[in-house]
């Protein structure tokens, strides 16, 4: 079990807090587990009606004369017989299954404060008053245990902190992300929709959120040509037997949409009166023939490698794609773009001799490095996720995940940015570095990866033939800077608000005429502006200025130009900038786009002239 840090303590303690409480005001309600999380805990409890707001005001008050009432945390060491007696004592049926998730021989345990008791492993602090700061955030559904076949349950969302500052501050970041939240802009902005006919999890990209996309993919293609990549393309299905190959089937089956079979080898299987666990163990066998909705890239690519004979004269052979692949996320995880069923990742797989792999891992960190700084997210750490060495999950040689280990970690420490190592989360053919970013409000989202894998190039039998003329086995490193398009433009949104920088705004310029005698030269002005590939549109309502540029507020465009008599008559603009909010001077049209070209070139940011 990992050990929880004293923030995870004190949060912990304060979920247990929070069930004593909500006994004390539902008595009926039968509870689950309370765990710590990022920022805060959760409980899940089942209760017969729908908790309200109102109702965590009542919960907190009895919480505050809790933490009042100074009650030291008791641990309470018992055998499993007395544990269950114990159960049916506080008459908290789903505590028998978590009694029984403890192995035969570990201590059982439970935490009293109070007249509340729990099952649970701890630790705990010595006293309730020791939490200083707390807030119950939020009420949302759950299935116990997360099976959609389960009863469903409510999860309460809390936090605690040591002190009522760092609660404030938290509690003013949570206000601040709800402006941003992606699902509202997206929505706001006509970005994207999620659309239940065409399923959870799949989004649809609509015109402006297309553009954003677009560009953000332009920029990395023009980075990787400098880097001498290639462009490749695959299918959105692959043939079972090259994922069984490869080991993301089985290894990640749960989080896989369902095999595609032959319809007859199903019917015959189902003459036979095969079940339906037959039929599933069949599927998972060597010889049932199928397809599978392709959850990675990486199979493909290696087909790709093995098409024609290598030399270690053309190492290392690199390869891109945005290739879109699916994962079966439960229905309860996803959130807008951010978890999705659906999603294109900026993928690349590298294939190099051994001594060119650390010149490759940096190649790979500058990429990283250029699209955090274009994008000015410049504060982020990384996380080195290494093998447990008392996992069966990894396969390969051993002596070989020693190699790709020592690479990333020489690798990391050229960045000159905090790291963690963390044995256990690697993937299960390699270690890898993930990046995890501080938005401009400061939360911290995992985005790009990196990993050294030996192991499918031994999985798959790669070859090139190396200067002694004998064949020799080449590394593979997989890179995705973005990780997800999907997840990434998710980030991007809240991170800039909506107020992308003019270079991905959809609409870089707002045409604002004061009434419709200037719409003749506001047309003629939208055509120079699209002949630059300046993206611009034309507020032709029949509104005051005032009403048309709050509209183009709204819509973040960065750039407002505003039109009125004098300007139409000498053929200038009235330039009016999203970040300065007043007139910035007026321009001829050919110097303004002559400047507004300068900015969206060098993707700049502050963009007033």
């Amino acid at each position: 079990m990992k050990e929880m840090s004293p923030i995870e303590t004190l949060r912990h303690s304060c979920a247990h807090i929070f069930a004593a409480a909500l006994l004390r005001v539902f008595p009926e309600a039968k509870i689950d587990h309370g765990p710590p999380i990022n920022n805060g805990f959760y409980y899940d409890l089942e209760l017969e009606h729908s908790l309200t707001p109102e109702d965590l005001e009542r919960i907190e008050a009895e919480m505050q004369k809790i933490i009042e009432e100074r009650q030291d945390f008791e641990c309470i060491e018992t055998s499993r017989q007395e544990a269950l007696k114990l159960i049916e004592e506080i008459k908290q049926p789903y505590k028998v299954d978590r009694l029984a998730d403890i192995p035969e021989g570990e201590r059982i345990t439970f935490y009293r404060n109070g007249e509340f008791l729990d099952l649970c492993a701890g630790p705990h602090i010595q006293n309730t008053k020791e939490v200083k700061a707390f807030k119950l955030l939020s009420i949302a559904g759950t299935y116990y245990r997360g099976d959609a076949n389960k009863q469903q349950l409510q999860r309460v969302y809390g936090t605690a902190f040591p002190n009522k500052k760092e609660l404030r501050q938290y509690l003013d970041q949570l206000e601040e992300a709800k402006k941003r939240d992606h699902r509202k802009l997206g929505k706001d902005l006509e970005l994207f929709s999620i659309n239940e006919k065409v399923g959870p999890g799949l989004p649809l990209w609509l015109p402006n959120g297309a553009i954003v996309r677009h560009e953000l993919q332009n920029f990395i293609a023009e980075e990787l040509r400098k880097q001498g990549y290639e462009q490749v393309f695959t299918p959105h299905i692959g043939k079972l037997d090259l994922y069984r190959t490869s080991g993301h089937f089985p290894y990640y089956q749960d989080s896989q949409f369902a095999p595609i079979m032959d319809r007859g080898l199903l019917h015959a299987w189902a003459k036979e009166g095969a079940s339906c666990a037959d039929l599933c163990q069949r599927i998972e066998s060597e010889d049932a023939d199928g397809y599978l909705l392709k959850p990675m890239n990486c199979p493909m690519h290696v087909q790709i490698y093995k098409s024609a004979p290598r030399s270690y004269r053309e190492l290392p052979v690199r390869l891109a794609e945005f290739g879109t692949v699916y994962r079966w996320e439960q229905s309860g995880e996803l959130n807008g773009l951010t978890r999705v069923r659906g999603m294109t990742q900026d993928d690349a797989h590298l294939f190099c001799r051994e001594d060119q792999l650390a010149e490759e891992i940096q190649g790979c960190l500058e990429l990283v490095k250029t699209i955090f700084k274009t994008l000015k997210m410049e504060d982020y750490r990384v996380r080195v996720g290494l093998r447990d060495p008392d996992s069966s999950k990894y396969t390969g040689d051993p002596a070989c995940w020693d190699k790709a280990e020592d690479a990333l970690r020489k690798a990391v420490k050229t960045l000159g940015v905090d790291y963690s190592e963390e044995p256990g989360e690697a993937a299960f053919y390699g270690p890898k570095i993930d990046f995890v970013v501080n938005d401009v409000i400061g939360r911290p989202w995992q985005l790009g990866t990196i990993q050294v894998d030996y192991t499918l190039p031994e999985r798959f039998d790669l070859s090139y033939i190396g200067s002694d003329n004998k064949p020799h086995r080449p590394v593979m490193i997989h890179r995705a800077p973005f990780g997800s398009m999907e997840r990434f433009c998710g980030v991007l949104i809240e991170h800039f608000g909506g107020a992308f920088p003019t270079w991905l705004a959809p609409d870089q310029v707002r045409i604002l005429p004061l009434n419709d005698s200037m719409l003749e030269f506001s047309e003629k002005l939208l055509a120079q502006l699209k002949e630059a590939k300046i993206r611009a549109s034309i507020d032709s309502h029949a509104d005051k200025l005032g009403a048309k540029i709050r509209r183009a507020e709204m819509a973040k465009a960065p750039y407002m130009l505003v039109i009125g008599p004098k300007e139409a008559e000498e053929g200038q603009v009235s330039v009016r900038s999203r970040n300065h909010k007043s007139h910035e001077g007026t321009y001829s049209v050919s110097d303004f786009i002559e400047k507004i070209t300068t900015v969206i070139a060098q993707r700049a940011l502050p963009e007033n002239f």
